[in-house]
């Protein structure tokens, strides 16, 4: 399942502008349309994981922050560095 989740994730962030970030809600939805809200620890999973390694940003408010305990509404993005030289 966390491939799925990986999957889906990236192809949708494919599919935003430079720069832009996604919400877990996106990828939940796109796993699940109808039952959405069961994927979302699932996916908050494999996104703090994906973190951790350096594929991916966290965000709050708009800037990057530690995968670590964080808490509340956050969205995820290329990291930066990618995103610039892509």
């Amino acid at each position: 399942m966390s491939q799925t989740i990986e999957e889906t994730l990236f192809d949708l962030l494919s599919q935003v502008r430079k720069g832009d970030s996604l919400s877990p809600n996106d990828v939940a939805k796109a796993i699940d349309a109808t039952n959405w809200r069961r994927e979302l620890p699932k996916v908050r999973g494999v996104i703090i994981g994906l973190a951790r390694q350096g594929r991916l940003e966290v965000l709050r408010k708009g800037k990057p922050i530690e995968p670590e305990g964080f808490k509340g509404v956050y969205r995820v993005r290329l990291p930066q560095s990618e995103t610039q030289s892509a």
